[in-house]
């Protein structure tokens, strides 16, 4: 099956390279602000999905010899939940990404926790072919420059049997989903500028989530791409889920 190209398009972006480039310089602008602007605008719900996302994969985190990706890791909030089930003699996380603000303020969180740094692009990883147990990653996969290319990227890297989860927003329907467009796209926005002194990533950021493919569309990429039991749980009444799939 062909897939189309798609993947983030931050506003000027004209091709892949410029839209990744666009996207890294954005996250290097915000990062001071970034824990405290996640917190308020979720009013903490994103701890709630850090935690349950770690829990569905305790049982890998649980093996000492378990090799384990946290890519686009970010400010490091999401490798921390993860190594709440690392045993402490296990093999060190690799909390990766590309942005090296937001990964020098996730590194002062994780390093004396058993997690390293690496500063890659996470549609070239620095990892060898079928080598990687676990691959998470949170609220990053959608600013990938091209979704298909990360998904592939993933594949590579997990061994046979090797599972793969991605928490990330979507669109809830009904009465909550009016709300929830009208709270993404008009309030968002004037508080992360308030805070921040910047719209423009908080404007970027609704304009993500509504070009993000859908849950169907994303676990059929999957398949397409090599996974196999591709899944989607919900959180929250589907302002974020978690996708999972093993790799065949």
């Amino acid at each position: 099956m062909t897939i189309p190209a798609r993947g983030a398009e931050p506003a000027g972006a004209m091709d892949e390279q410029s839209a990744s480039l666009a996207v890294q310089t954005m996250f290097n602008t915000i990062a001071p602000r970034y824990d405290l602007l996640n917190h308020v605008l979720s009013a903490n719900i994103d701890r709630v999905w850090w935690r349950r996302t770690a829990r569905a994969f305790a049982p890998i985190l649980r093996r000492p010899d378990a090799t384990v990706v946290d890519m686009c890791c970010g400010t490091g909030d999401m490798t921390l939940a993860l190594l709440r089930h690392r045993p402490a003699d296990s093999k060190p996380l690799l909390a990766l990404d590309f942005a090296h603000a937001m990964l020098v303020r996730g590194q002062r969180k994780f390093a004396s926790q058993g997690a390293v740094a690496i500063e890659a692009d996470a549609l070239h990883m620095p990892i060898p072919d079928n080598s990687v147990d676990l691959i998470t990653t949170a609220f990053g996969f959608r600013n990938l420059a091209n979704y298909e290319a990360g998904l592939i990227e993933m594949h590579r890297v997990l061994r046979p049997g090797g599972e793969l989860g991605i928490l990330d927003f979507s669109e809830p329907k009904g009465l909550l989903g009016r709300f929830y467009q009208f709270y993404f796209r008009h309030i968002l926005p004037r508080i992360g500028k308030m805070l921040s002194g910047s719209s423009a990533p908080y404007n970027y950021l609704p304009h993500s989530v509504h070009r993000f493919p859908g849950p169907d569309e994303l676990q059929t990429m999957l398949r397409a791409c090599g996974f196999a039991q591709a899944s989607w749980t919900p959180y929250t009444f589907g302002i974020a889920g978690l996708y999972r799939a093993v790799k065949a």
